[in-house]
């Protein structure tokens, strides 16, 4: 992993969208910032399109597509993608599969978490669990007293060898049932809303985020980013990001946001859009 200072600074690399996780890469101690708010609403106003892709539930979801200064927001690992058109005054709600395979795979989680809490102790299902579509949160550091990594990893194990995806988070471990993931959705996402091809536009789109659940997202683009405390995961990460920020959290954002502010400010007015 680069220091942030070897970022590419030329106007070739000035990303026009930001793909960031939220917890632990936005907020700080569990709570958003408002100087990392206000940093998403410079952005914004600079004509850097924000994502936030996230392992987080719909019902937040819906919220900060409507209030957050954002473009849309990818939820649940990847489960759905929400986008609010303001003028039109409508979301756009795009779910990985019909509601009828959604409901049956939540079931099966059903049963999966009851067989977790009774074999690792100290772990919960997690409190936003009630606002989730898709997927299954279990809170190993977030309302519960904090637990060691081998406990995330043994939630992970017993989700994995009931047959769900399994990914590690910095508060929880989220599982699922289904072909989708963070990446395969901000792809449909890009394409449907956007009409951007990833594949053709990677000099275009940078990820900030913070932990292994990230890995996927680290791996497909090039302008990876990553806030400090992913060190404390150093070991986990199947695909390093290329780069890290000097600060954790909140602030290791607000020093990548403020070093994409300098490089779309040296780039022509007239700069050609391409999609």
């Amino acid at each position: 992993m680069r220091p942030l200072a070897a970022f590419p600074r030329d106007g070739g690399h000035a990303p026009r969208y930001l793909l960031t996780d939220i917890d632990d890469t936005l907020t700080t101690d569990g709570r958003l910032k408002a100087d990392v708010y206000l940093a998403l609403e410079r952005l914004a106003q600079a004509g850097i399109a924000v994502v936030p892709v996230t392992g987080r539930p719909a019902g937040w979801c819906d919220l900060i597509a409507r209030f957050w200064p954002v473009a849309a927001v990818v939820g649940e690992n990847g489960a759905f993608y929400f986008r609010y058109d303001h003028a039109a005054r409508r979301m756009t709600r795009r779910f990985w599969a019909d509601r009828a395979t959604i409901d049956g795979a939540r079931a099966k989680l059903g049963a999966i978490a009851a067989d977790i809490l009774a074999q690792v102790p100290g772990v919960a299902i997690s409190a936003d669990q009630p606002y989730r579509v898709a997927d299954l949160a279990i809170d190993y550091r977030e309302d519960v007293a904090p637990l060691p990594r081998a406990a995330a990893e043994r939630v992970a194990g017993l989700l994995e060898a009931s047959g769900a995806t399994a990914k590690i988070s910095s508060i929880h471990v989220n599982g699922w049932i289904g072909d989708f993931d963070k990446l395969t959705m901000t792809k449909i996402l890009f394409a449907e809303v956007f009409s951007i091809d990833l594949e053709r536009n990677l000099d275009h789109i940078a990820f900030i985020g913070d932990s292994p659940n990230d890995a996927p997202m680290f791996d497909f683009f090039p302008l990876s980013v990553a806030v400090a405390n992913i060190r404390a995961f150093a070991d986990r990460l199947t695909t390093p990001p290329a780069y890290v920020t000097e600060a954790a959290s909140g602030a290791g954002f607000i020093e990548f946001a403020e070093f994409l502010l300098r490089a779309r400010a040296s780039v022509p007015a007239d700069e050609p859009s391409r999609g």
